[in-house]
């Protein structure tokens, strides 16, 4: 007890130590970052429940707890005081009570909060965590799903082992297309299933059935006759991926029926308070790069669908019914920045909040959430490039919200934060306009020369924004301008726009990127002389095709990149998802193709010193792409080298400490060819 109490003291003392003395934004201020998650305001619209985010120092992770918070401002304060995981609040239908989710060591389980006495319950004993909690129109019984495990395929059977004896562990043995998923590794076999349990606890009921998966979100019937799911109970499900259907399951005797039947996938289903129609997402497959998903609308028992969101060219998301049953609040990115829209059954939009996000605290990707009350008003997930998600509240009818909360006040308020600035471009390939944003160090002076790097983003087909990014921020603060752009195949750019990489991936998005270079160069911003190049996944695809393309820059840093098409698409967790959707037939049908757009085949004229990043738990851009370029210029005597970051899935900034790992190592290879460093 001690040792630790007094290794906690410690830190707190080097934090507020470092807080005190430091004015920009520094590595340690990523461990004291919060920010706002999942808020639910109550039916009335007096409370809303949030989880508030932070980063242990102590076990390198992010933690979250449930916080509530009157809409007038006051009686903010935790909900519980338990000190483990809360997440997934929800409300009951009255009001008067609160699902939701909590995992120790022992797993995850539901439990209920009463809002008039403050006392909690937990309502569940699970083998598997639950998800997806939805309460029944009554409030008298809790839908959930979760994994029903299934044995493994036994194909030999081994003779019994000498008592005492310590033989290798039994292998590992699959059938199954998808087996395995970046930041989960090994998926054991089992099948995804929905769930019932009383309100006031007892036994849960398995309501579907079959080896398929049955996914949520989920929507009980006006009735709580049944209960609506998106799924694939198709026989060849598995190679039929992309393809699901809303299925109606009837409580009772457990039948299943189909209500959609397109080719594509239709998910999210959400009967309307007036329980006549269901609202879901989807679209017809046109097996391309990058579809929007579009809003239907049909009856409850499946007759007269219809498309809504025809008239916006924009991926639809996280819709919510208005009260009154006549349309629908939903979320959608436009041009970098994340709205909040209503739109009408007749398929009218009205743009309602902005600069909704904050949640990726890295990188500026999009994110966040929302949730309305019976009154319409919206508690919603707010940031600006200057701070993390805070709680917002829109009142029905006003035009601006206001802030509830301001976590990183006692951090950022001492912080001198680079600026950042929205430019616009044109593109030398067709005269598109690009998007793009520039980060200027804290207390820039135009009169002198900074070193500038260019962070591209992942995917391809995502995008960044006018949000907060640590790893902006600590670039800036290292001495760099950093320009972080939105080249052709980005989201929130209409689907024409994001389409432009099939079958041409990389492509004119190089020529994108590199005009925001020159179009900075001619600003003033950039120098010929100072240019630096990073990104990961789909950034470092971009990165090193971009050192293959020129020789422009002092160096660069490539992370967790694909090298070879040929290889990756056959080795990754999701091996199964890219023949057609990117590039035509699979890669022994299409060498020729797919070798073409890998950056291995213009390693042979890279000369700028790379260092090549990855994380060793990677399954989706495995460590063996990012030693294919590694050994490639450790060959040619190219300035290199390799870092790996120990138990890093993709997701190299999930753990605080792999996050500045990831900067550290980047800015120190920079200064090394004559860039700025940041002083831990």
């Amino acid at each position: 007890m001690y040792p630790k109490y007094f290794l906690t003291l410690f830190c707190l003392f080097f934090l507020s130590n470092a807080t005190a003395q430091n004015p920009h934004f520094s590595y340690l201020d990523v461990f004291d970052l919060q920010y706002v998650s999942d808020p639910q305001i109550s039916p009335d619209g007096v409370h809303i429940v949030y989880r508030r985010m932070g980063f242990d120092v102590m076990k390198d992770a992010a933690v979250g707890n449930l916080w509530m918070v009157r809409t007038d401002g006051t009686q903010h304060q935790k909900m519980t005081d338990r000190e483990v995981s809360e997440f997934s609040p929800r409300w009951s239908p009255d009001g008067k009570r609160l699902a939701f989710v909590s995992s120790t060591e022992e797993g995850a389980e539901i439990y209920m909060y009463w809002t008039a006495s403050g006392k909690i319950a937990k309502i569940t004993q699970l083998p598997f965590s639950p998800g997806s909690i939805c309460w029944s129109p009554k409030g008298e019984e809790l839908a959930f799903t979760m994994k029903v495990a299934r044995s493994a395929p036994v194909l030999a059977k081994m003779p019994k082992k000498p008592k005492g004896a310590k033989w290798a562990d039994a292998p590992r043995i699959t059938d199954r297309l998808y087996h395995e998923a970046d930041g989960r590794g090994y998926l054991k076999p089992g099948f995804q299933h929905i769930f019932t349990v009383p309100a006031i606890g007892g036994a849960p009921r398995q309501i579907s059935s079959g080896d398929y998966n049955h996914n949520g979100p989920l929507s009980w019937s006006a009735d709580a006759k049944k209960i609506y799911f998106s799924g694939n109970r198709s026989t060849e499900w598995e190679y039929d991926f992309r393809n699901s259907e809303i299925y109606e399951v009837t409580v009772g005797a457990g039948s299943i029926k189909a209500l959609t039947d397109r080719n594509g996938p239709d998910t999210a289903p959400l009967v309307s308070p007036n329980g006549k129609h269901i609202a879901y997402i989807g679209f017809e497959d046109k097996v391309q790069a990058y579809q929007t998903r579009k809003l239907q609308v049909m009856n409850v028992d499946g007759s007269n669908k219809k498309t809504v969101s025809n008239t916006l060219d924009r991926s639809i998301s996280n819709v919510v019914w208005d009260a009154k049953s006549t349309g629908m609040y939903f979320v959608y990115d436009d041009k970098g920045n994340s709205k909040i829209g209503h739109i009408s059954l007749s398929g009218k939009v009205r743009t309602l909040a902005g600069d909704l996000g904050g949640t990726s605290i890295g990188r500026p990707y999009a994110g966040g959430s929302f949730s309305v009350a019976k009154n319409g008003h919206i508690a919603y997930t707010r940031t600006r490039p200057d701070h993390p998600s805070e709680l917002a509240l829109l009142k029905a009818k006003a035009e601006r919200p206001q802030m509830l909360t301001d976590l990183n006040k006692a951090l950022l308020d001492y912080r001198t934060m680079g600026e950042v600035k929205e430019v616009w471009y044109t593109s030398s390939v067709d005269q598109r306009d690009i998007q793009a944003w520039v980060v200027f160090p804290p207390n820039y002076d135009a009169t002198k020369k900074y070193p500038f790097l260019v962070e591209n983003h992942g995917g391809p087909i995502l995008n960044y924004g006018d949000r907060f990014s640590a790893e902006m921020q600590l670039y800036a603060a290292a001495g760099y301008i950093v320009f972080y752009p939105n080249p052709r195949g980005s989201t929130g750019y209409g689907e024409e726009f994001g389409n432009l990489l099939y079958n041409n991936y990389p492509g004119e998005d190089y020529n994108d990127v590199m005009d925001g270079v020159d179009h900075c160069i001619a600003k003033g911003w950039a120098q010929e002389d100072q240019l630096f190049v990073t990104g990961g996944s789909a950034g470092g695809i971009m990165t090193a095709w971009m050192i293959g393309k020129n020789d422009r820059f002092e160096a660069a840093v490539v992370a967790k990149p694909v090298m070879n098409w040929i290889s990756k698409t056959l080795v990754a967790d999701n091996y199964f998802g890219y023949a057609n959707s990117r590039y035509p037939g699979q890669p022994w049908e299409n060498f020729e193709g797919y070798w073409k757009f890998s950056p291995l085949s213009l390693v042979g004229n890279i000369e700028t010193p790379a260092m090549v990043l990855v994380g060793m738990n990677d399954l989706r851009t495995p460590p063996s792409e990012a030693k294919q370029l590694y050994h490639a210029l450790k060959l040619r005597k190219i300035p290199t080298v390799l870092v790996e970051i120990p138990g890093a899935s993709h997701g190299i900034a999930n753990r605080p400490s792999n996050l500045i790992t990831k900067i550290a190592h980047t800015l120190a290879w920079f200064e090394t060819y004559g860039g700025a460093t940041l002083a831990p």
